[in-house]
């Protein structure tokens, strides 16, 4: 059976909807997903893509949108949360280190606990920390290896991996070569997993 992999990218708005119900909707659909961070700011920026930036009715539609599906999914959220985040790069790169692991899933949704309850902005240091002393690891330790060329370039070149799929926003879920973008559309993604079309 093909997988759905998941690409997210912390500093996402919507990807907070997914992360925080992703394990509980697993779990109901018997299904398993591969969580995937990339830096979706570069695949923007090629794009020449700024969502929301001087756009102040695009921007309370998408807080109040955020805020209709929390309550939907029971998902307890501080809105607006701080936007955008200061150092995205360094943040994907804390979750793709995790990724390898094993503790990037928890340190992505600690992280975005600490974005959207507390009002911690995700790309600052000091919540990037917290959120890794919640996983129980040593931040200092952490933090100096994801700031290694090596995970910059490992991060890179998951971005790129993300664009050659057709990726261009998160979050996306991609079963084979099928792009499904959006937190609304993961069931979408399930029905291609078990069916081959949209039910």
């Amino acid at each position: 059976m093909p997988e759905i992999n998941f690409w997210y990218s912390i500093g996402s708005t919507y990807s907070f909807l997914t992360i925080m119900r992703l394990d509980d909707w697993c779990e109901e659909n018997d299904a398993t997903v591969t969580w995937r961070p990339f830096n979706v700011r570069t695949v923007m920026s090629e794009q020449q893509n700024i969502p929301f930036a001087g756009k102040p009715v695009k921007s309370a539609y998408m807080w109040r949108d955020i805020e209709r599906r929390a309550a939907k999914y029971h998902i307890h959220a501080k809105l607006p949360a701080p936007y955008p985040i200061s150092n995205l790069a360094l943040a994907n790169q804390v979750a793709l280190l995790g990724m390898q692991d094993g503790w990037g899933k928890a340190f992505t949704q600690n992280l975005y606990r600490i974005w959207f309850e507390d009002g911690i902005e995700a790309g600052n240091e000091n919540a990037i920390s917290e959120a890794l002393n919640r996983c129980q690891q040593d931040a200092r330790l952490i933090l100096a290896r994801a700031n290694s060329p090596d995970v910059s370039n490992a991060l890179e070149a998951e971005t790129n991996a993300a664009i050659r799929k057709g990726v261009f926003g998160a979050p996306s879920f991609v079963v084979r070569d099928e792009v499904f973008w959006g937190d609304d559309r993961l069931d979408d993604a399930l029905s291609w997993v078990r069916v081959g079309h949209v039910v």
